[in-house]
């Protein structure tokens, strides 16, 4: 029998980081569940397990280099590889879109700072430490939003809008410097989803929502890289 594949998924004690592990598991991933919030994190990894799927929490800030590189050894000394990393942590920092402090003319600059810290440098920590894991064949989804489409963008809030046109960025990048080996990176915009960040009025479930996150972590050989996806279908940069 094929020794399972081993996905880690970040921020996912909730919302679409939960659903995702949820569906990887039930196509036989083992998957690693980190999250910041400890007792939270490992409250979810508990529940899923609680459904006999394969699934272990790891705490992990991804804006801390420190807790980075610990998650990256930790992974190497107890499962030796990983085969796919889903860069889903994020926040959205600025104000309400109704708002006008949400305007880029009342933007404080701290704000957007946490925006690129968590949303975009973040994943690119994550990227460096656990892609030579991958030993040259694995799958990289960067959760990101039709909100950072340079094609589509409008106006109101800065910070999360520019944080995720950044992370398309590193996905091109990365993609490109991946070019002649087995891993793919690619961009997922998951569309508007009911979380707690997308809100009661979004359109998507969340089971909705992961399932263009999970197409792209379990992409086959001959599928694309350094792309720009929403439900499996390529969106504009």
């Amino acid at each position: 029998m094929p020794e399972s594949l081993i996905a880690v998924v970040t921020g996912a004690y909730r919302g679409l980081g939960l659903e995702t592990c949820r569906q990887l598991a039930e196509r036989g991933y083992r998957v690693v569940l980190t999250a910041r919030r400890e007792a939270d994190g490992r409250a979810a990894a508990e529940g899923l397990r609680g459904w006999g799927l394969d699934v272990r929490f790891h705490v992990l800030d991804v804006t801390d280099a420190t807790s980075v590189r610990t998650l990256a050894d930790d992974l190497r000394n107890e499962l030796g590889r990983i085969d796919c990393l889903i860069n889903n942590a994020g926040i959205f920092p600025d104000p309400p879109p109704d708002s006008e402090a949400s305007s880029i003319f009342a933007a404080d600059l701290g704000t957007i700072r946490r925006g690129l810290e968590t949303n975009a440098l973040g994943p690119l920590l994550l990227c460096q430490a656990l892609i030579p894991l991958m030993e040259g064949r694995g799958r990289v989804v960067n959760v990101s939003s039709g909100m950072g489409q340079l094609s589509e963008m409008n106006g109101c809030c800065p910070g999360y809008r520019l944080s995720k046109t950044a992370l398309n960025a590193v996905t091109r990048i990365l993609a490109d410097e991946l070019r002649g080996t087995g891993v793919k990176v690619n961009s997922v915009c998951p569309g508007w989803v009911r979380t707690e960040m997308g809100g009661a009025e979004a359109p998507l479930s969340v089971e909705e929502g992961a399932r263009g996150i999970v197409w792209a972590a379990t992409l086959p050989d001959d599928g694309p890289s350094g792309g720009f996806f929403r439900n499996g279908a390529a969106i504009a940069w």
